[in-house]
């Protein structure tokens, strides 16, 4: 068996232990009545809630996303070149963050209803104002920065159907909207189904929105069984109904897709031309596009900015500090780690095209179809038996207690991260391998380099931009972690969001701006990143 089979498999195996451990917790008999408890009273109100949330927020993101990729793909109107960049803005934006700040603008005590009373001298209670802390209010939130991920799907789709397609749809008659329903959208499916794939997922995982806006979900319900309760066979069980929820999600995306395939007629053909909109037409595109950016992105950020000018952290840097090292170490680890992991299966399955190997891909890849809150139960759960366990028969043996010596330190919430977001750099990986032809390697095999060498001299040079947008990804993603952190750090361990966290639960906004704005911040690495990547690519198109 090669060398690389030998690594690959049981890390593929030690990814998916945690998904594992979670299915036999929640197979086991219960110990104890809060799960039946949980199942009579607040499990119906989760998966109502968990459900038409997912909804709502699919019909924002997905009707957002599409609109505004098709209208920046096949329209031309003022600001189009601006837009077309600005669109991606709101990845930079996690979701907890901008509900923070939407809370305290739209809030009773807020300024917006405040100015409302000041305005008409109305009191609270004679006016009608939409209830911001609500599942709607939750809804937007995460459909105006998970958008982008159908807007980018969708925006490829559009880019690859050429003008052909467009030029005939209006020789027979059509508009360029009944093209886009009738046409180009229904082509652009798999595309519109996958970004909403992902969509789905991110909102089945959130956390700090829901937590914000005192809603019920599986998310703050295993949270309430693991800390309210202190019950991980009852945190276990809602985690496998999380599961379920995720398998079914893709399940339906699979049926959906259906094995349907759409190509165009030909391999080579002009890049699409936008038609040009006149008078009104132009601003109504110009304000469909302009609309998702400002709710998405420039009016949390203006808040933040507001209140970080205004307030900001009362703490002093030296006591600031610790939080931003905890996140930079933490993301910083996690993203070298999952660099090289992904390396390891990225070029296994690059040298040797194997079905076990294929297999190995797929199973490292699960985890970011799986909320953080799944994979800090299932990562506690057999890291805590084999503390207790160890600790046990060393007391019992020589006298020693051993503690929490996985369960209790950073170890355990590193290894969440792997789980979670390795999938993220095994994507970036393999993208950049793609660009590179083997016959590159070949060559430098048949001067005799090694298999080994050939990598290290030929390909790792040509990988390594892509290997750096990997890590980035990552980076970013541990920085914005926030159910896996606040489930596994160790005691008086706070990172960067879960300060945020703790001044928002506390209703200490204004407070919670600095360290807010530092996330988004950091989110904005890979927005720009992938920015340069897309006009890389046009330019290369």
């Amino acid at each position: 068996m090669p060398v690389w089979t030998l690594l690959a498999l049981p890390l593929a195996a030690l990814i998916a232990a945690p998904l594992a451990a979670v299915l036999a917790a929640a197979a086991a008999p219960a110990a104890g009545d809060a799960f039946r408890h949980i199942a009579a009273t607040t499990l119906p109100e989760m998966l109502a809630n968990t459900g038409l949330l997912a909804l709502l927020v699919g019909a924002i993101a997905g009707s957002a996303g599409a609109l505004t990729a098709w209208l920046v793909t096949a329209c031309r109107f003022p600001g189009r070149r601006v837009l077309d960049v600005a669109l991606l803005l709101p990845m930079a934006m996690p979701a907890y963050v901008c509900a923070y700040a939407y809370a305290w603008l739209l809030d009773v005590a807020g300024p917006v209803q405040s100015a409302l009373r000041a305005a008409t001298g109305l009191r609270w209670g004679q006016y009608w104002f939409p209830e911001i802390r609500s599942l709607p209010g939750a809804a937007m939130m995460l459909g105006m920065v998970l958008y982008p991920y159908v807007h980018l799907l969708c925006r490829t789709a559009f880019e690859q159907q050429g003008p052909a397609l467009l030029e005939a749809s209006r020789n027979l008659g059509l508009t360029l909207p009944r093209s886009f329903l009738r046409l180009a959208l229904p082509m652009a499916r798999p595309a519109l189904v996958g970004g909403l794939a992902l969509v789905l997922m991110e909102t089945l995982a959130d956390f700090g929105t829901v937590q914000h806006f005192a809603l019920r979900t599986f998310t703050t319900g295993l949270y309430e069984a693991w800390f309210g309760m202190g019950d991980r066979g009852a945190a276990s069980r809602l985690a496998a109904c999380l599961m379920g929820l995720v398998a079914l999600l893709l399940a339906l995306e699979a049926l959906a897709r259906g094995g349907r395939r759409f190509h165009p007629t030909t391999t080579r053909q002009p890049p699409l031309r936008p038609v040009a909109l006149p008078g009104w037409k132009a601003a109504a595109a110009l304000l469909a596009c302009a609309l998702p950016v400002t709710l998405g992105f420039l009016v949390p950020a203006g808040v933040l900015l507001h209140l970080m000018v205004e307030v900001g952290d009362p703490l002093s840097p030296t006591r600031f500090l610790p939080y931003a090292r905890n996140s930079l170490v933490l993301a910083g680890i996690a993203g070298l780690l999952a660099v090289a992991l992904a390396a390891l299966l990225a070029w296994a399955a690059r040298l040797h095209p194997r079905p076990t190997l294929r297999a190995a891909r797929r199973i490292a890849g699960l985890g970011y179809a799986v909320p953080g809150s799944v994979i800090a139960v299932g990562t506690l759960v057999p890291l805590g038996l084999f503390d207790n366990a160890l600790d046990a028969w060393m007391r019992a043996r020589f006298g020693i207690g051993t503690g929490l010596l996985l369960s209790g330190g950073i170890a355990a919430l590193v290894f969440a991260y792997l789980v979670r977001f390795l999938a993220v750099a095994l994507a970036s990986v393999e993208a950049g391998l793609a660009r590179i032809r083997p016959s590159l390697r070949e060559a430098a095999r048949s001067l005799g380099a090694g298999p080994g060498a050939a990598i290290a001299r030929v390909e790792w040079p040509l990988a390594r931009s892509s290997l750096l947008g990997a890590f980035l990804l990552v980076f970013v993603d541990t920085m914005k972690e926030l159910p896996a952190t606040l489930l596994i750090r160790p005691f008086d361990f706070d990172t960067l969001a879960v300060r945020v966290h703790s001044l928002a639960s506390d209703e200490r906004l204004a407070e919670a701006s600095t360290t807010a704005l530092l996330i988004v911040l950091a989110g904005l690495l890979p927005v720009l990143l992938l920015t340069r990547a897309m006009r890389q690519t046009g330019r290369d198109g």
